[in-house]
């Protein structure tokens, strides 16, 4: 397995969880992804947006367009009450699923 393959299992909680921080607009979430992971996560248009979209679907975030003094308006996404509650589930299931994954794998070095 790939890290793209760990990647799409975590794509979700990485969102939530960066959404919970601040209001962020879709090229603001892939560059702070980019620079947290050190560029080991580099999150394209083709998985990114999608996955917004569908938190939204879901009601986990919510969107709204601004006008941008840089350029273009910029879609800003934010976390709902259900989203908060949902990264809260999803951070406590990676705990357990960190824990055991360590004990079964041992720890990285690096």
């Amino acid at each position: 397995m790939g890290k793209s393959e760990l990647l799409k299992g975590s794509t979700e909680i990485i969102l939530l969880t960066l959404l919970n921080e601040k209001v962020m607009y879709g090229y603001e979430i892939a560059k702070k992804i980019e620079e947290e992971s050190e560029g080991y996560l580099q999150f394209k248009e083709g998985t990114l947006y999608p996955t917004l979209k569908k938190l939204e679907t879901e009601g986990l975030v919510e969107s709204y367009w601004q006008s941008s003094n840089e350029g273009p308006r910029r879609k800003y996404y934010t976390i709902t009450k259900t989203g908060k509650k949902i990264m809260g589930d999803l951070q406590k299931e990676w705990g357990l699923f960190q824990r055991v994954m360590n004990r079964m794998v041992g720890e990285s070095n690096a």
